[in-house]
């Protein structure tokens, strides 16, 4: 049978497979990249790019909406949807091809097809054997179906960019980034929406001012929401797609049903058995600060290790691996403290840190001071609609150090980027009010807030870390 040996096997194409994969062949190793479908994984193929490239498309949409307050003319006619996924389709390729030519490039072989573990050090592609001193697990997450009656008649987020005509009527199942990322989307385009969350609130594992402003704000664009909503099972019938849930509830007239109810580790099919590994509950690879998984010579990084499912995330945990592993830095490792992360609802969300209860919990609560802000911004000066910005600094101890921020509205994805870098460096209220504001923004609301808010927020959900919450 034949049989070839590297340094370095990574099963995954990803962000991160990539990452760790083009970092030890710079540095001279022989690298395989094992992948059974288009390089660029998740992020690049059906997550981060192209829903970006539909969340632009929603953005014009707002501005055609508004831009007749403005005395700009304009005419809204119905969304050209085969042009839209034409031309997001035809970017991706782009993006793929760049993949392909920079692996091919870089010296990495790359090996199409499902690996699986043999042993610990050997993985088999379509009958053939590969060995490497170290593996690397980089296989990502896939989209979560819950075991209800008529989950089939319902599709994923994957399903979605497979979508050739716009949906008139869809149910978006799940309150989370996923799920209000979507709706909102589909909003803008012209879609009727219901958006339905088992849980009181969305996005409850963030800041509540986050849940609660985005409620208020999806409503006013029109999108139905029911929160609070326990799906048993969808059905046909003479409308359409109905959704059922506990006490008898149901809505229906649904032509598209999405589930957004959350992902698991992409585990199956890689034998991890063979080769010693234990499968945690939601496929995750149970791995420690350098990302080892205590088997020798194997590591998992990215969604798939169930630390912070995204894909900057990932990209430094497998460039600080590779680093670690060939370069002799020995303590290189990814730090997963103080995560800046972006929701691409409309409006959009920035997050960083701890929330307010988060940091209540950690510094005592006679340690922690809230500053808070809620304004329309310029951008709707002559609009008949405001869009809410919000804006809350989470402070703890003496010295106020910025220790959470949370935003939303218009722009908050762009601007957090160099508020996080403040964060990182440790940054205290006085650091915020020193600097001199840029007006008109909405980005001086950080740096003008004077008066802080004395009450205490109430917060559900779970207790882990902000920056680790989208791998749930």
């Amino acid at each position: 049978m034949f049989q070839q040996a590297y340094d370095l096997i990574v099963i995954g194409g990803g962000s991160g497979g990539l990452a760790v994969a083009e970092t030890a062949a710079r540095m001279g190793k022989k690298v395989a990249v094992i992948e059974n479908h288009k390089l660029g994984g998740t992020c690049v193929n059906n997550g981060c790019v192209p829903k970006k490239v539909m969340w632009y498309a929603a953005n014009l949409a707002h501005a055609v909406d508004d831009a007749s307050a403005f005395g700009v003319p304009s005419t809204r006619g119905k969304t050209d949807w085969e042009k839209l996924v034409a031309g997001r389709e035809g970017y991706i390729q782009n993006i793929n091809a760049y993949w392909d030519n920079y692996v091919d490039d870089s010296g990495i072989d790359r090996i199409q097809g499902l690996g699986r573990f043999v042993d610990p050090r050997t993985v088999e592609v379509a009958g053939q054997h590969y060995n490497a001193e170290f593996i690397v697990i980089a296989t990502g997450g896939q989209p979560i179906v819950p075991p209800v009656p008529g989950a089939e008649l319902g599709i994923t987020s994957d399903g979605f960019f497979e979508l050739e005509r716009q949906p008139e009527r869809v149910a978006v199942i799940g309150g989370g980034y996923i799920g209000v990322e979507l709706g909102g989307m589909l909003r803008a385009l012209g879609s009727e929406v219901t958006l339905m969350a088992m849980e009181d609130r969305l996005l409850e594992r963030f800041d509540p001012m986050i849940g609660e402003t985005l409620e208020q704000e999806m409503r006013q664009q029109g999108i139905r929401l029911c929160t609070s909503f326990t799906v048993t099972s969808l059905q046909n019938d003479t409308h359409g797609i109905a959704v059922n849930g506990i006490d008898g509830d149901s809505v229906g007239g649904f032509d598209s049903v999405i589930w957004a109810v959350g992902r698991r580790g992409n585990t199956d099919g890689l034998n991890l058995e063979a080769a010693g590994i234990k499968i945690q509950p939601g496929g995750i690879i149970a791995v420690d600060e350098y990302e080892y998984t205590g088997i020798a010579g194997i590591h998992a990084i990215g969604d798939i290790n169930g630390k912070a499912a995204l894909t900057p995330v990932a990209i430094s945990a497998g460039r600080k691996l590779a680093a670690r592993l060939f370069g002799n830095q020995l303590d290189s490792k990814a730090d997963y403290r103080n995560i800046p992360s972006v929701v691409f609802s409309h409006p959009p969300i920035g997050t960083i840190g701890l929330s307010e209860a988060e940091a209540r919990r950690q510094h005592g609560s006679e340690q922690v001071t809230v500053y808070k802000a809620s304004f329309t911004p310029m951008r709707y000066a002559l609009s008949d609609h405001g869009v809410t910005t919000a804006m809350k600094l989470v402070c703890a101890g003496e010295r106020e150090q910025v220790v959470g921020i949370h935003m939303i509205g218009d722009n908050v994805d762009e601007m957090l980027q160099g508020f996080a870098v403040s964060v990182k460096m440790g940054a205290t209220k006085s650091d915020f009010d020193s600097t001199v504001a840029i007006h008109p923004t909405s980005a001086e609301e950080l740096v003008t807030m004077r008066v802080a808010d004395p009450r205490p927020a109430v917060e559900t959900g779970s207790d882990e870390p902000l920056e680790w919450r989208k791998a749930s």
